[in-house]
């Protein structure tokens, strides 16, 4: 623990104290303020704070001085006068206020009654459900050149006849019934950098194939799982569910580029259609459309243009420089949901607008990356909606043909605005530009889990999951509603599939553990809990199991570490422990908290399990009618 002036530092819990009180503050905020009072008294260049905080990737400069200017306001500090960061011309920042080493008690844990008092203006808010919040925009939509979105990663497996013929080695879909999957395209550039540009090719070509009615088109997340794998496309077909399977490769060098296609059918092998284009880079548009209209013309359906609206100029932009900052701000969001990438990706995606400012897809791209920052508590969460609802606003404005500006509308709607009805238009007029995305199928389900039912999500995952097959998202997700209606076996097979497909996904052992908990499996249900790697919901596990066995001062240890660590940013959680011990006031004074902070969990109050002890009780209908939820 470090102390300066009226302030403490506990590195070890994340948290900067004044007095008595938490301040909030964006994770990366205090990383670059502990690294300052670490190296207090001196000074440390621009360079040394982005090596140490920034290692394996590019940041601009620009922002880290943005992240100075939050932690100074945060400290109450002026530029002109310093008493705690001192910006040295052309040299970097020093930390000036003496630093002590604070081996004195720890801050107080804060109860509810005492966080009651609190403002709801100065939290800080991380919108997550305890597996309430099942993806965040970059895990329902992975950034795909035409739109951003979707933490993310892999998951589930298809439906009906497909689940027994892949599981079984069945025969691929037969050419009569077209299907297809886009593998990513191979970057055979000199300098083997132009990975993002031939990643976002092929995400463009899933966007516009899945725009062709009666197409079936498997979405990117699960097409991306064959990136450099080499593997038979026999095997391609049978895992992906499609008759016929699109791969290629890119070679640029400098503004030209070579583009080879080729349109394989999954069964025999047999070549349907390939070519060759050479192109300028501005011209990368019209080869794209040469390739799309080629596909679906080989493939006997309607021809592409046929299908869908004219793009508008805002749809693609005419300048190259602008394009390319696109498709690198896309590289950056679908790599990962760490703040890194997350601000790499805004800060590309801004490059592109001030490039050309009625790029249409640029304002959508920003919209969705600036929802995942707010998700993870590192932009403030007023401000952040606020930003990403006006970014869609102008998405739309600039081409009210694009999918995604309806898209990023949509999630801003659902996870902040709670505009249930808003959001149903939009998915309406996402879904008719685009009627075979996987996304907009999902996005539909994560609306139905709060205003419809839960059988309702139920399928539209699973239809989801038939257009995505190996999103393991789609897998987890569909296994947390099937938990909610008692099909805990279905359940724990789906959570299986989407561990085996990845192994590091988040949520996947909680969300067993309440499985195995409802069950009545306590003491299997803790080990679940105590695995999994999110520390939030491993404590608001620990706290729900802990008091099912009853060991009521370990669960009431792992709830006040929850409250002390995660109370700006879990107050469902802690709504749904104090509900499931049966502490009803407590829990309605958390769901108090969670509707002013506009935490996405509370929205599944109809559903959830473990808030059920609370619905006979009239502030339970009050807040749902306060939250404009059917009753």
């Amino acid at each position: 623990m470090k102390s300066f002036k009226a302030f403490r530092l506990d590195r070890e819990n994340h948290i900067l104290w004044r007095n008595e009180d938490r301040v909030p503050m964006a994770p990366k905020e205090f990383d670059i303020l502990a690294y300052l009072v670490e190296h207090a008294g001196r000074v440390v260049t621009q360079d040394q704070i982005l090596d140490a905080l920034w290692s394996e990737t590019y940041v601009n400069p620009e922002v880290l001085r943005k992240y100075i200017l939050e932690i100074r306001k945060t400290l109450g500090d002026r530029p002109e006068n310093p008493e705690f960061i001192e910006t040295v011309p052309k040299r970097g920042y020093r930390f000036v206020a003496s630093v002590a080493n604070d081996n004195g008690n720890e801050p107080p844990v804060l109860s509810a009654s005492h966080e009651a008092e609190e403002k709801v203006a100065g939290e800080k808010v991380r919108p997550k459900t305890v597996l309430s919040k099942l993806e965040s925009p970059f895990a329902k939509r992975k950034l795909r050149v035409v739109a951003v979105v979707g933490l993310a990663i892999v998951a589930v497996v298809g439906l009906g006849g497909y689940l027994r013929s892949t599981r079984s080695g069945g025969n691929t879909p037969s050419l009569n019934d077209p299907s297809i999957a886009v593998l990513p395209f191979a970057d055979m550039s000199p300098a083997k950098d132009q990975e993002y540009f031939s990643d976002g090719l092929s995400e463009q070509l899933i966007n516009d194939l899945a725009q062709v009615s009666g197409l079936k088109v498997v979405g990117r997340s699960s097409a991306f799982q064959f990136k450099d794998k080499n593997e038979d496309l026999r095997v391609v077909g049978r895992k992906l569910g499609v008759a016929n399977v699109l791969e290629g490769s890119v070679c640029r060098q400098g503004n030209h580029v070579r583009i080879t296609a080729e349109l394989t059918k999954a069964d025999d092998g047999f070549q349907l259609w390939s070519q060759t284009y050479d192109r300028e880079i501005k011209d990368i548009f019209a080869a794209q459309d040469e390739i799309a209209r080629a596909v679906t013309g080989t493939l006997q359906v309607k021809l592409l243009s046929s299908n869908r609206p004219q793009s508008s100029p805002g749809t693609r932009s005419a300048n190259p420089e602008a394009y390319q900052a696109y498709l690198q701000g896309q590289y950056f969001a679908a790599r990962g949901q760490d703040e890194r990438d997350l601000n790499m990706a805004l800060s590309y995606a801004d490059q592109a607008i001030k490039l050309d400012a009625n790029y249409a897809s640029a304002w959508a791209q920003r919209s969705l990356v600036l929802q995942s920052l707010t998700s993870g508590a590192f932009i403030e969460n007023v401000e952040g909606f606020h930003r990403a609802r006006e970014s869609a606003k102008k998405a739309i404005a600039l081409d009210p043909n694009l999918a995604d500006g309806y898209l990023a509308m949509a999630l801003v709607q659902i996870d902040h605005d709670w505009d249930w009805d808003g959001a149903e238009v939009s998915l309406k007029r996402a879904e008719l530009l685009e009627p075979g995305s996987a996304d907009v199928i999902g996005d539909r389900a994560y609306l139905a889990r709060s205003v419809a039912s839960v059988n309702e999500a139920i399928e539209l995952y699973k239809q989801a999951m038939a257009l995505d097959p190996l999103s393991a998202n789609f897998h987890w997700a569909l296994a947390y509603q099937l938990y909610f209606v008692g099909r805990y076996g279905e359940a724990e097979a789906e959570l299986q599939r989407a561990q085996e497909l990845n192994p590091q996904l988040p949520f996947v052992h909680a969300t067993r553990g309440l499985v195995l908990s409802a069950e009545g499996h306590q003491q299997e249900a803790l080990a679940e809990m105590e695995n999994d790697a999110a520390d939030w919901a491993k404590l608001t596990g620990e706290a729900l199991t802990y008091f099912a066995i009853g060991r009521g001062e370990e669960s009431e240890r792992s709830l006040n570490r929850l409250i002390a660590v995660h109370q700006n940013d879990c107050a469902y959680q802690v709504a749904e422990v104090y509900a499931y011990r049966g502490e009803s006031d407590k829990a309605f004074a958390w769901l108090d908290r969670a509707y002013r902070q506009r935490d996405p969990g509370i929205s599944e109050l109809r559903h959830d399990p473990l808030v059920g002890s609370l619905r006979h009780d009239p502030r339970f209908t009050a807040l749902v009618t306060k939250m404009r939820l059917p009753n």
